[in-house]
């Protein structure tokens, strides 16, 4: 082996299966003069003690791409780099207990068809000849995953560090980086063996992770949302009547998962290994009695079985043969936890040139999906697929580390829960408050988190039922769906106000922000007191993001987004951006309320404010309302009259009793996206995102292909345009049940998919359920019958015209 090296392309912090991966795959793209370094031997982290289980399923679409791509590379690593590997695909059976985790099924097993996954719903009587030493009478059904399985972590680890080598990529083990330092536009990686001077880092330390990326704060970096748990298995001594069921089969049994009671359970040899997520969970290393050690390499946790009495009981009862053997060998180890469970792979906030690829806690199935993910973010600059889940900036300000710790033991002790669309999990909230909340809360606000501001989603009245318990439902009904309907309402033939905290909002200013802006919207800057929608392609004209642009002066604007888009927009502004400008963040300093509704003009002149309320649709104007200074924008996402009060954030509780004493009634965010469906209006992540190019989205009208600066994506729009679309977003009708569309609903035509819903909800005002979606072009033509699968059965949809379902020619938001 050659000296130490001193340079490289990207230096990777960390030799677990992800930063290996990150390595192979940077090396499969060419990127050949690469580092990684590892404090001890491969795999001496989560890695070694992970059980190596490989589901493909998930209830995230992007999660799933992730794993499906793993267990393809997977099954073929062994043979490409010539190294062998313990890799069983046994398939799985998941167990429901109730109609409600059967329908969960129903729509995993939808997104892994459309993926190409043969996922099988299973009926109880089916369910004893995949896995016969089970009980299954107090059953509702199952699911079959026939991809399931698992590998030996240590092997696959280093198959893919041979693969990388071979390719001429560098691992350096038992080398520590001990911090980071930079100098000009380049990153110096110190270690004990010397300094390696890089373009780009990658912190892939596993739960070390926030501990590296403490070096990364006088760079701009932030201390990194994560928790370390205690998970916990063991390994029973063999079983003779499981070996003698394999030696007769040549198999092993499959998988087994009750996600219901929450482990899983996985013949290991010729014994078994159960694995809980218990409600009782543990983390480790958050107190100054129990700190993080330097080094805990291929170390555990003392054994702590009591913790699991109840699972190992009930497995015992499901599977009595458990029962039958002995505990061989107990493995209580440490496992990152984002707070939502999904790892963060992507550009690290506020830092140039470096990433992360870590907090994982699945790290074997979704390795060789994040290493692609992590290698595309570093070499390209975007991904292949829409990796909104696990992006890092998806957490902001208020992930500090009693946020990170509630949501971890929330998160761990609810492992495979299922997320229904109107549950808000409760702990660590209230971590972002509105200057009204007190008020809103008090007039039965029930409140859910964005970007850790607290919204209402609802407003209950005394006698509704308000329980975690009645939102544990996929049903359009409950408690809320009577007093929806009332909100829209109120809005649809009065007035509504709606307190809205959190919108990012960024100011731009300086000589030639204007022609900055041009270069990187597809569309056009509105004139000087005017509003315009923006969207900014990436370079392959697919959907980045969405911005509102309000212009006080040549080159002065304010830019508005969706309160979680706030470190993501953040950084799309600031990338590339000029010397001489400036951009800030005032988020925080300042707060809206929508007031909106056919009353609206009324309320404001009753209010004696100072305002031209004649101006029209999409301007913004300085005004006092009720005597408090603030900013008045003519835009409505209800699609009714209305404005949009702007005000900085001591000033909203004035405002918000003004009003409230006018006549508006208080409306939530459910009647908020009641109306913005029926309008057509894209929701960022769900309509909006860079699985789709503008012209799939339906933007033609926001790009302006004739003005003489270039944005990105602009070849490949003009490409896109001359050669056709090959799917459009469309509006549908839906003939809906009890459920809407959820996101990533199939679309069939004559049997065969042809396209997705990216939302869905109830039209209040139209009385009919509402997907948006993307369809194959030549059915997009209105009046085009197709069928969306909701929850395993499939409706009549029926494509709308490309114009608003609810006041079509825009009248009422004109008024």
């Amino acid at each position: 082996m050659s000296e130490f090296p001193t340079t490289a392309r990207v230096v990777i912090i960390g030799g677990g299966v992800v930063g290996v991966s990150t390595l192979y795959h940077l090396a499969k793209a060419g990127w050949t003069d690469c580092v990684l370094l590892e404090k001890n031997e491969l795999t001496a982290g989560s890695t070694w003690h992970a059980a190596g289980n490989c589901p493909s399923f998930s209830t995230s679409w992007a999660v799933m791409n992730m794993q499906r791509y793993s267990l393809r590379l997977y099954a073929g690593l062994a043979k490409e780099v010539d190294y062998p590997m313990n890799y069983h695909v046994t398939g799985s059976v998941r167990l429901a207990h109730s109609k409600e985790r059967m329908m969960e099924f129903e729509r995993a097993r939808a997104m892994g068809r459309y993926q190409g996954l043969d996922i099988e719903m299973m009926q109880v009587s089916d369910m004893k000849d995949r896995y016969p030493f089970m009980e299954t009478h107090d059953l509702a059904g199952g699911l079959w995953d026939p991809d399931d399985g698992d590998i030996d972590p240590a092997q696959l680890t280093q198959a893919l560090a041979k693969g990388a080598r071979e390719m001429g990529a560098r691992i350096e083990r038992f080398c520590p980086a001990t911090g980071v330092s930079r100098e000009g536009s380049e990153w110096i990686v110190h270690t004990p063996k010397g300094d390696i001077r890089c373009e780009k880092v990658v912190n892939a330390a596993g739960y070390y992770a926030q501990r590296v990326a403490e070096w990364f704060k006088p760079h701009g970096g932030r201390t990194l949302p994560m928790t370390v748990m205690s998970h916990q298995y063991f390994l029973t001594e063999e079983i003779p009547e499981l070996a003698a069921w394999t030696k007769e089969n040549g198999r092993k049994v499959p998988l087994l998962r009750d996600v219901d009671t929450s482990y899983y359970l996985r013949q290991d040899k010729n014994g078994l290994n159960l694995g809980p997520y218990e409600r009782n969970c543990k983390a480790h290393w958050v107190t100054p009695q129990d700190p993080m050690p330097e080094d805990f390499s291929f170390q555990l946790y003392p054994d702590d079985l009591e913790r699991l009495e109840w699972y190992i009981e009930d497995a015992m009862a499901r599977v009595p043969l458990l029962g039958t053997a002995g505990v061989g060998r107990v493995i209580n180890g440490p496992i990152p936890y984002a707070p939502d469970g999904l790892p963060l792979i992507g550009p690290m906030p506020g830092v140039p040139n470096a990433y992360e690829a870590c907090v994982f806690t699945f790290g074997i199935t979704q390795g060789g999906g994040a290493g692609k993910v992590a290698a595309e973010w570093i070499t390209e600059g975007e991904t292949e697929w829409d990796m909104w889940a696990v992006d890092p900036r998806r957490y902001t300000d208020y992930t500090d580390q009693d946020y990170c710790n509630q949501k971890a033991l929330e998160t761990y002790g609810h492992e495979y829960a299922m997320h229904f669309p109107h549950h808000q999990w409760p702990a660590a909230r209230n971590k972002k408050l509105s200057p009204v909340h007190d008020k809103v809360v008090a007039a039965g606000g029930q409140m859910g988190a964005f970007n850790g501001w607290e919204r209402a989603l609802w407003f209950a009245k005394p006698g509704d039922d308000t329980s975690e318990a009645a939102t544990e439902t996929w049903d359009r009904a409950g408690p809320w769906a009577i007093r929806v309907k009332e909100e829209v309402g109120a809005v649809r033939d009065g007035v509504g106000v709606l307190d809205l905290p959190g919108f990012s909002r960024f100011n731009l200013s300086g000589e030639g922000a204007a022609e900055y802006l041009r270069g990187k919207i597809a569309g056009a800057l509105p004139r000087v007191g005017r509003i315009a929608l923006a969207y900014f392609p990436d370079s392959r004209g697919r959907i980045l993001t969405e911005m509102s642009i309000l212009r006080h002066a040549e080159d002065t604007f304010t830019l508005i987004t969706a309160a979680v888009a706030q470190w993501h927009d953040f950084d799309v502004l600031k990338q590339g951006m000029p010397a001489g400008l400036t951009l800030e963040d005032h988020t925080r300093a300042y707060s809206t309320l929508i007031v909106t509704g056919p009353k609206s003009r009324a309320l404001f002149e009753s209010l004696n404010t100072e305002a031209d309320l004649s101006l029209g649709w999409l301007t913004h104007q300085a005004a006092k309302v009720a005597g408090v200074a603030c900013a008045l924008a003519r835009v409505s996402f209800a699609g009714e009259l209305g404005w949009e009060i702007h005000a900085a954030t001591a000033d909203v509780p004035a405002l918000y009793d003004a009003v409230i004493s006018a006549g508006a009634t208080p409306f939530g965010m459910y009647a908020l996206n009641s109306m913005r469906i029926e309008k057509g209006y894209r929701a960022w992540k769900g309509d909006l995102s860079t699985d789709y190019s503008l012209l799939e989205g339906g933007l033609e009208r926001f790009i302006k292909f004739d003005k003489p600066q270039g944005f990105p994506g602009k070849a490949a729009l003009m490409n896109e345009r001359q050669q056709g679309s090959k799917k459009r977003f469309v509006t549908l009708i839906v003939e809906a049940g009890d459920q809407d569309a959820p996101y990533m609903a199939p679309l069939f035509h004559e049997g065969k998919v042809v396209g997705e819903t990216t939302s869905g909800d109830w039209g209040y005002r139209i009385n009919k359920s509402v997907a948006l979606g993307m369809l194959r072009i030549d059915l997009t033509e209105p009046g085009t019958e197709v069928e969306v699968e909701i929850y395993g059965k499939r409706h009549k949809a029926t494509v709308q015209p490309d114009q608003p379902l609810w006041d079509p020619e825009n009248e009422r938001l004109r008024a």
